[in-house]
């Protein structure tokens, strides 16, 4: 959309921040699947796993039109704030099951 007004260009901002929380709370869905799932806590973190990650959103970011110095910090951020609350779950499940 060809926003005319500031008006228009923060409704759209809006929408869009509307859509992003509703996917990013999917995501951690999926992230608190991951953390009953895991047998260890040593696997909540994975490097190799981070890297293909990043690696991944770095590529369809400059498919898209997304520079690599918003992405990349934002997705590390990202998968740094996913693991905090991984860790949090697991040790919940740990503590449940003691």
């Amino acid at each position: 959309m060809k926003c005319q007004t500031m008006a228009e260009v923060r409704s759209e901002i809006d929408r869009i921040d509307r859509a992003l929380v509703t996917l990013l709370a999917e995501r951690l869905t999926y992230i608190e699947q991951a953390g009953h799932i895991k047998g260890e806590r040593t696997a909540v973190r994975d490097d190799a796993r981070i890297e293909d990650v990043v690696a991944k959103v770095v590529a369809e970011g400059g498919k898209q039109g997304l520079p690599r110095s918003i992405a990349e910090p934002l997705w590390r951020l990202l998968i740094e704030k996913s693991i905090e609350h991984e860790f949090t779950v697991f040790d919940d499940k740990t503590k449940k099951s003691a």
